[in-house]
């Protein structure tokens, strides 16, 4: 397994021809939570191939927005994509570190470890001037062998969170920004109340960012230390259905934690369903 769970554009600039590496464009068509960089034609790190966060590598049958892939779909799409059991699995998206850890935690879920995110993403790549190709790879991909295990104790719901909540202040950190954490901004989502889970921590995924890249190890394990001080603790992760979670999940996972868990139907699912308690402020 590699570690830590990011590479530099340097790593990847040098190894951007290695046949074991795949590299992943998991950017998606909406963007939440901050302002979406635009760009005026498609533009793609070369070698890359699509991971669809929203139409492949989910489940669309589920209630939820933007839910968990099945083991099944994973491992169907991910052998599409050529990738194997000894592949480097690079991931990337083109706000620089908005939706690639979603991608990246799919992997861990699914049993894969060996899969890593650009630090800084697509906006750093082009800010070094690095080569860029105006399409995604359509090189015939040989099938891969990789198959999906699902590990189902990284993946959370409502009713284990409720449980949590018995427990003096089991760790639940929401991403969503400090107004809609604290219910000042209404949802976005209609039908969905304003709030948060009660006992959460409020850690707006923009904090723990420099820029496009995330902060160096030192300043991530500061933030999480003062918050947690003991690295074996459980940490829920949340914010508005699962997406930017995964943002500050990685974050934790370079400064050491490893016991974490994302609710995958974050608030549009808690904050849409009225049995469930709720806070404010």
């Amino acid at each position: 397994m590699m570690t830590p769970p990011i590479v530099s554009t340097f790593w990847l600039d040098n190894n951007l021809h290695s046949k074991q590496v795949i590299i992943l464009d998991a950017s998606m068509r909406k963007i939440a939570g901050k302002e979406p960089l635009e760009y005026d034609k498609p533009i793609y790190i070369p070698r890359s191939k699509r991971f669809d966060l929203e139409r492949v590598f989910c489940n669309v049958n589920s209630s939820q927005n933007n839910a968990f892939p099945t083991q099944k779909q994973f491992t169907e799409e991910a052998q599409k994509l050529g990738i194997k059991t000894d592949s480097i699995v690079v991931i990337y998206d083109n706000q620089g570190v908005y939706s690639s850890p979603r991608a990246w935690w799919i992997f861990q879920a699914m049993g894969f470890k060996n899969a890593v995110v650009l630090d800084g993403g697509l906006p750093q790549w082009l800010l070094e001037n690095r080569a860029t190709v105006s399409s995604l790879s359509t090189q015939d991909v040989q099938q891969g062998n990789v198959c999906g295990h699902y590990q189902a104790s990284l993946v959370c719901d409502s009713s284990y969170i409720l449980k949590k909540l018995t427990c003096d202040k089991h760790p639940i950190i929401d991403a969503r920004s400090t107004a809609r954490f604290s219910g000042i901004t209404a949802e976005p989502r209609v039908g969905v109340r304003s709030g948060h889970i009660p006992n959460s921590i409020s850690l707006p995924f923009a904090q723990i960012l420099d820029n496009h890249c995330f902060k160096d190890t030192q300043q991530l394990a500061i933030i999480f230390n003062n918050l947690f001080p003991h690295k074996e603790t459980e940490i829920i992760f949340t914010c508005g259905s699962g997406i930017t979670a995964c943002i500050i999940m990685l974050a934790a996972s370079i400064a050491g934690y490893q016991q974490t868990v994302l609710y995958d139907g974050s608030w549009s699912d808690w904050g849409s369903d009225e049995t469930l308690p709720i806070e404010k402020n």
